[in-house]
């Protein structure tokens, strides 16, 4: 068996790649794994561990989590069903019941057949590479030999009240202003923000217009949220919005709209959020953490301002290592996945957008206003989906087509080519002061892995 968990948990298409019986075997593998301690003293029922379970709105959601469910109490440890949660509620919740682990069900903005499983440790953290491995090794053993309880020892479904509405206070409470006056357009993708989102902007005051805000799982992802944005700029113009907030699937993304339709990528909202904290002097280390692909504007907007960014391999996991390595409280990514460590421990959209809106009430400006305090390198990023990724980027011609684009973008340009961590595909990205030469050498790279493949 090859390495199943990618950059975020397990993924594959539903029922073929992620099947139920597999789902079962991550599960009851995780839960021992994560939990073999606790598990190993469990005398009586009041005693067992607790793991609490989400998924986004899926079709395949149901299928899955009841083989999670099974996994989990087949070892000894209660289940406690979310049902239709964000992923970062899932961290938050694991914290603030005092789980012992959590599961989430989704594979965030991936298309409709996709799904995933990720864990969270009781600290609502997702898991290190080590134990990702030992949860790997575990379900590869030719013989089951973990505990199997019987009777009252059995793991239990624990039902639990509307968790959203706990969830929705937290992002209420986690703003220090009301956005009374404020026109916001929210486009939930379908996906596991359809409650939370709108309760919460309402909670704060805003004029809130929902689109897309109905958990439809055939339709998630679809044409809309953060990886689709034309719909929502459209509607932000021709309703008179002061901005949107379009999410992905499982709301731990989110991408803004300014009041002119304009796209705000996750760079900019952490150059936002990352120079008012620095001014607030609330930015610990006057530093923030993103990945290789954050545009090199990122860079000069936090340097100009007596900050710094520190940059890791791609994949949120490694942005929170620096997080906490450094003492940070601002990190993310491009795409809109950021962390914000004072508040929850993973990256969560409906949180960074409410932080966003109300440091934009705060400051009295526009999001357009507010954006122009980066200026973005021309940058091109293309997906070339490939049947073997690690074949393709561990190829000696893709090292000498990279070779051929650095010589065509320049000595103040980059070129970066890497396979995802999540999906069969190879992402190149190229950044520089020229656009030109930005796009000839992505195009150089991107032709050459075609016939490479």
């Amino acid at each position: 068996m090859g390495r199943l968990f990618g950059t975020d948990g397990v993924r594959g298409v539903a029922n073929q790649d992620l099947t139920p019986e597999l789902a079962f075997k991550i599960a009851r593998a995780g839960t021992y794994v994560l939990l073999k301690e606790h598990l190993a003293t469990v005398k009586a029922s009041s005693e067992k561990p607790r793991v609490v379970v989400g998924m986004d709105t899926r079709l395949s959601g149901p299928m899955l989590e009841a083989a999670v469910i099974a996994g989990i109490t087949s070892v000894g440890a209660d289940a406690v069903r979310l049902g239709v949660i964000p992923t970062p509620a899932v961290a938050y919740l694991v914290r603030e019941t005092h789980a012992d682990a959590g599961v989430m069900i989704s594979a965030s903005h991936n298309p409709v057949p996709d799904n995933g499983i990720k864990f969270f440790d009781c600290g609502g953290f997702k898991l290190s590479d080590e134990l990702e491995r030992e949860i790997e090794a575990v379900i590869e053993l030719e013989q089951d030999e973990l505990p199997r309880p019987i009777g009252e020892l059995v793991g239990s479904v624990v039902p639990t009240p509307d968790p959203t509405e706990q969830y929705t206070q937290f992002l209420v409470q986690s703003s220090s202003e009301h956005l009374i006056g404020l026109k916001i357009a929210l486009d939930c993708g379908f996906g596991a923000a359809y409650k939370v989102a709108p309760r919460a902007f309402r909670a704060l005051g805003a004029e809130v217009l929902e689109y897309n805000s109905l958990a439809d799982g055939a339709r998630i992802n679809v044409n809309c949220g953060s990886t689709n944005t034309a719909f929502l700029q459209e509607m932000v113009v021709a309703k008179q919005a002061d901005l949107g907030f379009a999410f992905d699937g499982d709301a731990d993304r989110v991408i803004a709209i300014d009041e002119k339709g304009q796209v705000v990528d996750g760079d900019h909202l952490m150059a936002i959020l990352g120079l008012d904290l620095l001014e607030r002097g609330e930015l610990t280390g006057n530093a923030i953490a993103v990945t290789v692909y954050s545009n090199l504007g990122l860079k000069a907007a936090l340097e100009r301002a007596g900050g710094r960014v520190i940059s890791t391999q791609a994949g949120d996991r490694y942005v929170l290592a620096a997080m906490l390595e450094h003492g940070l409280v601002l990190g993310g990514e491009q795409s809109g996945h950021i962390i914000m460590l004072n508040h929850n421990t993973t990256g969560d959209g409906v949180l960074t957008a409410v932080q966003v809106a109300a440091t934009l009430r705060r400051r009295g400006q526009t999001l357009s206003e507010a954006a122009q305090v980066m200026r973005s390198f021309p940058q091109v990023l293309e997906a070339v989906r490939v049947a073997d990724k690690q074949a393709v980027a561990n190829s000696p011609q893709l090292k000498d087509l990279v070779a051929r684009a650095e010589t065509i973008i320049g000595p103040q340009g980059r070129i970066f080519v890497r396979p995802s961590g999540t999906e069969p595909v190879i992402r190149v990205m190229g950044e520089g002061p020229d656009q030109d030469k930005v796009n000839a050498a992505v195009r150089e790279v991107v032709e050459g892995i075609l016939k490479i493949s």
